[in-house]
């Protein structure tokens, strides 16, 4: 019985402070990178240790995916969209191990054409480049926002984040949900992510007993450019939240999976430091990283993907 490969999937980062304008370079497709932009995401960088841990985290959920499938039937693969090691390359050394066929899932619950799709699109880059186009039959995950297991890693964070507060506190305790944004023109082409975020928070909110006046919606990290984008802007949000009264938040960012630079700077520091000027107390509950719950997610959805091969 063949063996049926398992591509993991994450967006990827710096490894150095040495290595962003390499990084830059790819998410950008060449494009040149003005300095002043290179050296405040370098100054960002530098404030969260001068790397990302994304590399070693995603390796960490791909090997408990693997214990989590077994061996007999599964072999797992990790691959990067913007470093390495490179999905494509990835996808070479699956055609080297003779896999004929294989599942593929991002480390992003939800989908949308200029994120999930476009890590789909790099496997076939990857078998086009390496003149293998067909040597594997591929099955892809395209979301799996509303999977059970997924709503219970991030109740189980939740919990742990209101924690941080006394028991006495927590009922004054606002809730903040967030993902990483994107220009606004997806919704006009009918584009499921911002659906897929709303539903996962409804879905979250109810699992956690939370009522609708105690937590709401944000975007944040969006990119460096003209086009709108989806909002509202996570520090443009926190000022809604004091203006009403707030002084306590808890933003939980439900699009990401892992510990990253969006999260250790753009939550942690950034956001924390807008809401110590406007009085308001901001915590984080710990990201999923290599929750149990969230990898028996992935192994639900990969084999639920498999179905038809076992």
């Amino acid at each position: 019985m063949s063996t049926i490969g398992v591509l993991v999937m994450a967006y990827g980062g710096p490894a150095s402070l040495e290595e962003i304008p390499g990084y830059l370079a790819d998410i950008r497709s060449g494009r040149p990178t003005t300095p002043e932009v290179l050296a405040e995401i370098a100054e960002n960088y530098r404030r969260i240790g001068g790397s990302s841990p994304l590399l070693e985290i995603s390796e960490r959920q791909a090997a408990m995916l693997q214990e989590r499938l077994g061996r007999e039937r599964f072999t797992v693969y990790l691959g990067m969209r913007h470093w390495a090691p490179w999905i494509e390359d990835v996808v070479a050394q699956m055609v080297d191990d003779e896999i004929a066929r294989a599942v593929s899932i991002v480390l992003a619950p939800h989908y949308s054409e200029m994120s999930v799709r476009r890590y789909q699109q790099k496997i076939a880059d990857g078998l086009e480049m390496h003149r293998a186009e067909g040597a594997i039959e591929f099955r892809h995950v395209d979301s799996y926002h509303d999977n059970r297991h997924y709503l219970d890693a991030l109740h189980e964070r939740l919990k742990q984040g209101l924690a941080i507060w006394t028991e006495e506190e927590r009922d004054r305790v606002h809730v903040v949900w967030s993902a990483h944004s994107l220009p606004k023109r997806i919704l006009s082409a009918g584009d499921p992510y911002d659906r897929q975020l709303r539903e996962t928070a409804g879905l979250l909110a109810q699992k956690a007993g939370i009522e609708a006046e105690r937590w709401s919606w944000s975007y944040q990290s969006a990119g460096k450019s003209a086009e709108p984008w989806l909002g509202p802007d996570l520090p443009d949000h926190l000022e809604e939240l004091a203006r009403s009264g707030v002084r306590d938040v808890l933003v939980q960012p439900i699009g990401f999976v892992s510990d990253h630079v969006e999260i250790l700077f753009d939550i942690d520091i950034e956001a924390r430091e807008a809401a110590a000027e406007l009085g308001v107390r901001l915590e984080r509950p710990p990201a999923l990283n290599d929750s149990p719950l969230f990898v028996e997610a992935l192994a639900e959805a990969v084999t639920e993907q498999a179905t038809p091969w076992l």
